[in-house]
Parts: structure tokens; sequence; C-alpha cells
């Protein structure tokens, strides 16, 4: 589906953590499909017995779909890899355009369940991971036309239902503070033209981490497909960007205001329920 036939990403050069797999690839694939670049950076240089895909595996595809890659171990925890990876990827494409903060660690766990070791994880990756990705883009976006800055984080709801916060207060932590990192960012960089935004799901989506940590091939037919989210990306990111920044949006709002009506062709079985994701 391509939801703004008017607008492309042919020739913008994205910079995608956590692109090896997933929503991150699924929004690397549905812009190589303009023509774009993208740096796949993500940590899994070797296959990973229990998830698919490499950098490398993801790079074969999104040149496969019609864009250039370049694959890059980045582990967002460590400040030199991503500079490294940021460095490479402007030798490349010659700057970067479009910053996608995609890579997370997820752990619904309660308090005492829940070792400092795994909220370290998390807070590194999802809170720390972009901040520091974020601060290494900015010299290069500010350089760009049309810059943007996409975090995948939930809207802003920090007294929001509580069930989103007892069952895995650690985890929800991380992800709102990859969303404090949109209010304020947006907010820094605006006089830079610079759009900072949040994209999140309506449902839950197909991914390895559904299949493996949130129930399994029950969830999985309740989801949808990852291109959902990656539609609603590229309609984000086809946007002026110093106009349209400092949101908080939903995959499913944003297709709808670009004028999809009919959502069946991204269910995993169109016969079952959805389940709706957290924090929406």
């Amino acid at each position: 589906m391509s939801v703004t036939p008017d607008r492309t990403l042919a020739g913008k050069t994205l910079f995608i953590t956590g692109a090896s797999r997933g929503i991150g690839l699924a929004i690397a694939l549905r812009a190589a499909r303009d023509g774009a670049n993208i740096v796949v950076a993500a940590k899994t240089k070797d296959p990973h017995p229990k998830l698919p895909g490499t950098i490398y595996t993801a790079a074969e595809e999104i040149e496969k779909a019609g864009g250039r890659a370049l694959p890059c171990v980045c582990d967002i925890r460590d400040e030199v890899q991503i500079h490294a990876a940021v460095n490479e990827a402007v030798k490349t494409f010659g700057g970067i355009d479009i910053l996608v903060n995609n890579a997370s660690a997820i752990g619904l766990t309660p308090t005492l369940a829940t070792p400092m070791k795994r909220f370290d994880l998390m807070h590194q990756i999802n809170m720390r991971g972009t901040y520091a990705c974020t601060q290494a883009c900015i010299p290069h976006l500010a350089k760009a036309q049309n810059p943007h800055v996409l975090t995948l984080s939930p809207p802003l709801s920090i007294t929001g239902n509580p069930s989103w916060w007892g069952p895995h207060v650690a985890y929800t932590m991380a992800k709102y503070g990859m969303t404090l990192c949109v209010l304020g960012h947006a907010e820094e960089l605006r006089s830079e033209g610079i759009a900072v935004n949040a994209l999140w799901p309506r449902t839950i989506i197909a991914t390895a981490a559904v299949q493996n940590l949130l129930g399994g091939d029950a969830t999985i037919r309740g989801s949808r497909k990852p291109e959902i989210v990656a539609d609603a990306a590229h309609y984000v990111l086809s946007q002026p960007s110093r106009s349209f920044t400092g949101r908080f949006c939903i995959d499913e709002d944003v297709l709808r205001a670009a004028g999809v009506t009919d959502f069946s062709s991204y269910a995993v079985d169109p016969t079952a329920a959805l389940i709706t994701d957290l924090f929406v």
C-alpha cells in the first residue's frame, strides 16, 4: 500500500536502529521501495538462535526492494559504536536525513521479578540509546532538507491507565523515557527545522518479540503486520519537518488522516479479534 503517492523518500538516507528485523526492517523496506538509502544499525551480526535476521540479511532485502543499504554493527548502548556507524553513514551516503529510533528492549515483569541487570538493559537501550543516537545525528540532520527524527514510543500519558504501570514498572519507565526524549527534542530542535515525533501501534504487531514474549501464536493471530507501522512511518517522514513535529502519533490514526479506510490487509488473521497494544 502507498498512502503518500505524491511524496517520496527517494534519495533520502535513513539511519534506523534495530533494523535487522520486525518493525525496523519493515520501515526500511518501505523507504527502500522509494529508492532510499538505509543504514541498518543493529547488533545482530551473526544469526540468532531464536530471532530471525541479521544486519546482512536485512541489507540484502533492502537492496532487493530497490534501496541502497549499509549494514553497521551497532549496539546503541555504546557511544563509540554509534558514532562509528553515523560517520560511516555520512561517508557512504553524504549525510543523514532521517533517524528512526526503533531499537528497544522489553521486559514485562513486576518489580520483584525484574533483575537490575534487566532494568539497566531496558533503560540503556530504550531511553539512553534514543538520546545518544539523536545526539549523534543532530549535526547531520541540521544540514538536511526536511530532516526527521521518528521514535517508536507510546503517546505521553504519565498518569494514564494504571494497568500500564503496575505489571511492568521498569518497562513502562523505559518506554516513556523514549517519549520524553521526543517531547524535549521536538522543542529543542524546532528552530533548526528538525521534526521529532513518536509513533506507536494501535494494536499488537506481529514480531518475534510478540511470538516469544507476549503469548505466542494466539497473540499473533490477533495482531497486525509490521507493514501498518511502516506505512504510517512513511507518511510521517514525508511531512514538512517545520510544521509536523512534536506529535505522538498512532499508526491507524495517521493512516486514516492519509485517507486509508480499509485496514483488513494489515491483519495477520482477518477473522480474529484485534488485540489493542499497551499504552493505547
